[in-house]
């Protein structure tokens, strides 16, 4: 491995906009801010919730009069 050319591999101290700290490795700055963590994220803490907001699903099953995942008889 030649020497001199590999960027600084040092200790970082991450922050997340809930409050949760934890230290990690990085060759990108000394202290990172994130949004969102695996101690706050719904996917981690098992409190996902599926938002529709705009309506999609209803919508869907207006137009597809709410049967369209019904299998068919076939005759």
């Amino acid at each position: 491995m030649k020497t001199e050319i590999h960027p600084e591999y040092a200790e970082v101290s991450v922050t997340c906009a809930c409050g949760n700290t934890f230290t990690t490795r990085s060759t990108l700055c000394s202290d990172a801010r994130v949004e969102i963590c695996s101690a706050c994220h719904p996917f981690y803490t098992g409190k996902q919730k599926f938002v529709d907001t705009a309506g999609r699903v209803e919508k869907f099953q207006r137009k597809y009069g709410g049967d369209y995942f019904k299998k068919s008889e076939k005759k």
